[in-house]
C-alpha cells in the first residue's frame, strides 16, 4: 500500500455483511475477501480492514478479553451533499445513531454498520 493510504481496522461480527454494507451503501470497493476471517475495502486513500471473530485481530488478549466491534471511535467521510446522502441511505434502511448536528465547521450525522461500528458523514461548512 502506498504511504498515502490510511489503514483503519474495524472488528465486525460478520465479514460478508460488512463487505455488503460498506460497498453497497458508502461506495467502498473490495480489495480482498478472506471471509469469514477478514476482508479489506477501499474508498479513496482509506483502506478499511474488516476483521471478524476468526481473524488474528480477533484473538483474545493475555487477560482473556476479546476484541469486538462498536464504540465511539469512527471513520470520518467527507461528502458534498449530506441531505442527499441522508435521503439515499435512509431509503436503503441504514441505521442512524443520531440526527443531523450542525456546528461551526459543518454538518454531520452518525451511521451504524451491521456490527455496531460508527461511521460519520460530514459536510464542511461553505465559505
Amino acid at each position: 500500500m502506498p504511504e498515502t493510504t490510511v489503514n483503519v481496522r474495524y472488528m465486525v461480527d460478520d465479514v460478508e455483511a460488512a463487505i455488503a454494507w460498506y460497498t453497497g451503501h458508502l461506495g467502498f470497493s473490495l480489495l480482498s475477501n478472506h471471509a469469514p476471517a477478514f476482508a479489506d475495502v477501499r474508498r479513496g486513500a482509506l483502506r478499511l480492514l474488516l476483521s471478524g471473530p476468526m481473524s488474528s485481530a480477533g484473538r483474545p488478549m493475555p487477560d482473556g478479553e476479546r476484541p469486538g466491534p462498536g464504540g465511539w471511535n469512527r471513520i470520518h467521510l467527507v461528502v458534498e451533499d449530506l441531505p442527499s446522502e441522508l435521503a439515499r441511505l435512509r431509503a436503503a434502511g441504514v441505521l442512524f445513531r443520531n440526527e443531523l448536528v450542525t456546528g461551526p465547521g459543518g454538518v454531520q450525522i452518525l451511521l451504524v454498520d451491521p456490527s455496531g461500528n460508527v461511521v460519520e458523514l460530514f459536510q464542511p461548512a461553505s465559505g
